[in-house]
């Protein structure tokens, strides 16, 4: 089945750290830690969109590793309308949208990834930083990559 999410040049690096950056600094300090950002930086919310979308859709997709079923497709639109009403966030308010991006990879990523026995979700964070700028290395540094 062809993906329903078009291609796109993936992320720099430096979008990736300033992502996670922001996203462990929400994580670890509350909405003082992350305060004035996104005014200064407006493309903040767009990064973290993008995050978000590499983040989400991987967990919430039909995959072609298991037997799909109704509760397949039911995760599948539940990850469309998410990243949906991101988006939507993103473009009509970027400077609020990335606090509220941001707050709902958190949520996310410690509801849906984190491991149950691992209680700290920054943990979790660091490790999907850590995978996304190996990810973001890679595709940059390929011939051919876009600069």
């Amino acid at each position: 089945m062809p993906s329903l999410i078009p291609s796109r040049t993936p992320l720099t690096p430096e979008q990736v750290q300033q992502g996670f950056d922001y996203l462990l600094a929400l994580q670890m300090g509350g909405g003082a830690a992350v305060a004035g950002q996104a005014e200064a930086d407006p493309e903040l919310a767009f990064v973290l969109l993008r995050l978000a979308g590499d983040i989400v859709w991987p967990l919430t997709t039909v995959g072609g590793s298991s037997d799909p079923c109704a509760d397949s497709f039911a995760l599948e639109e539940v990850g469309c309308v998410l990243l949906a009403a991101l988006r939507d966030w993103a473009r009509d308010s970027p400077t609020t949208g990335a606090l509220g991006i941001a707050r709902s990879i958190i949520r996310f990523a410690a509801s849906v990834i984190q491991d149950p026995d691992q209680a700290d979700t920054a943990d979790t964070l660091e490790a999907m930083r850590d995978e996304h700028l190996v990810l973001a290395h890679a595709a940059h540094a390929a011939p051919g990559a876009h600069r």
